[in-house]
């Protein structure tokens, strides 16, 4: 007995493999929580004093307008972060990248607290911080096909059959980093309205200084990933996007699967602190609002990530979507009823439930679209599409519309369930990618020939 007591201990024993694989995960989730913090905290100050403090010369619909308008110049960025991150990160390793872009965008916010207001320098105010919002912008872009990939990659040596599972982690960035920014801004706006205007909005912005440090710490401690390593590293003279863009396809469905996921988490959570205020709630009643939907959406979304390793990327996606979609105008209508305990039930149904069925299992399913030595620029440039489509414009619209029709709920509605449509619709016609390997030099599954990795 004693023998099979030593052999069952040594089973139980993690590999090297598997040791490495929980670092890199614990690096993706903690360095995509850093970048969704510092992301959503400028969207959530931007909502609740930006328009003043920056454009004060303009009504206060077209302030707020216009603070939506650097909100969503961060976001056309993002694409072409995606693109020049990912070209390096196609050639020289996805670690670097991930180096890079977490310093960018942690300094970029410091820099954003630092920033004097129109009041002190007039015009520059606005301009710089449009400036900083592109940095934001082009950090992020690169952050997540970094992070995403160094654990899916790695993930497909030890526990394949499980991508989906794991790269929930980096996934889990973005309601953690929401949870995050709205604690943080949550604690400051119990401030005097005065002092949170002179100063109190600048706290959240400070503090992703010292997140930014325990990112890096994490970060350098991580190995390149395995399969860029043996077989992926590219020796072509020609930029990844030239080869990704010659077969657009999975691109272009790339983009269009992530656009009701991120459509939803624009209008769910930075629009609706400007919208649910401009309603009659308090900040802070908003505000726990949207951290009480992203703990659900902590748990949603490693499970729905999850269940796809059993029943595949596509049902769970549509299933998020069609919900996603049937619950766009009653999410509103809680929303406009003034009670505070509506307005919870409405955020946990329409983001903590069904935008994060819808989002936990892109990083899997956008990363098995690509071959290694594109994957970077593929899946970046597909997801970062999505965001610029599906959330950069869609405060900015949505604000735009509600202005023009009285301040009925009926636009932003019909923004939600759009954009669930055309991932509804999208990810019907897809196909299943949840039992294909990953390959370090080849497309996957080896079907057909295809230029450099491209996934047919």
């Amino acid at each position: 007995m004693q023998p099979s007591r030593s052999s069952s201990g040594a089973a139980r024993q993690l590999s090297p493999d598997t040791r490495e694989l929980r670092r890199v995960a614990l690096s993706g989730l903690l360095g995509t929580t850093v970048e969704f913090y510092d992301f959503l905290v400028y969207g959530t100050v931007a909502a609740l004093v930006f328009g003043e403090l920056f454009f004060p010369q303009a009504d206060p619909a077209v302030g707020t307008i216009a603070a939506f308008g650097t909100f969503a110049a961060g976001y056309v960025a993002r694409p072409l972060g995606g693109i020049v991150f990912g070209h390096f990160g196609d050639r020289l390793g996805r670690k670097s990248m991930m180096l890079l872009t977490m310093t960018l965008m942690g300094c970029g916010s410091f820099l954003i607290g630092l920033l004097p207001t129109y009041d002190a320098i007039g015009v520059w105010a606005p301009v710089l911080l449009v400036t900083l919002r592109v940095v934001q912008g082009l950090a992020i872009g690169g952050e997540w096909g970094g992070a995403t990939l160094m654990v899916v990659e790695h993930a497909e040596r030890t526990q394949g059959s499980r991508r989906g599972l794991w790269s929930s982690s980096t996934q889990l960035g973005a309601p953690l980093g929401s949870v995050l920014s709205a604690g943080v801004v949550t604690l400051v706006s119990t401030l005097p309205d005065d002092q949170f205007r002179s100063w109190g909005w600048r706290i959240p912005f400070l503090l992703s200084f010292v997140l930014l440090g325990v990112g890096l710490f994490v970060r350098l401690r991580v190995a390149e990933s395995p399969l860029f390593t043996e077989g992926g590293r590219r020796t072509s003279a020609k930029p990844p996007i030239f080869e990704v863009l010659r077969r657009p396809k999975p691109v272009l469905l790339a983009c269009c699967v992530g656009i009701g996921a991120f459509t939803a988490q624009s209008l769910l959570t930075g629009f609706m602190i400007s919208y649910a205020t401009g309603n009659g709630y308090s900040r802070p009643q908003v505000l726990t609002a949207v951290t009480i939907a992203s703990c659900v959406a902590l748990v949603v979304l490693p499970t729905a990530s999850a269940l796809t390793d059993r029943v595949g990327r596509r049902p769970v996606v549509l299933a998020g979507a069609v919900l996603s979609a049937v619950l766009a105008f009653p999410v509103l209508w809680l929303v406009d009823s003034g009670s505070p305990g509506l307005l919870i039930l409405a955020l946990v149904l329409g983001h903590g439930i069904a935008q994060s069925t819808m989002y936990g299992p892109l990083g899997a399913l956008f990363s098995e679209m690509f071959g290694t030595r594109v994957r970077y620029t593929g899946a970046s440039l597909g997801y970062q599409a999505a965001t610029l489509v599906g959330a950069g414009f869609s405060p900015l619209i949505a604000t735009s519309l509600l202005a023009s029709n009285g301040g009925g709920s009926t636009p932003v509605s019909l923004l939600l369930c759009g954009g669930a449509l055309i991932t509804a619709v999208t990810v019907w016609r897809m196909p299943e990618t949840h039992t294909d390997t990953l390959d370090s030099s080849v497309p996957l599954a080896q079907q057909t020939p295809a230029p450099e990795g491209i996934r047919p």
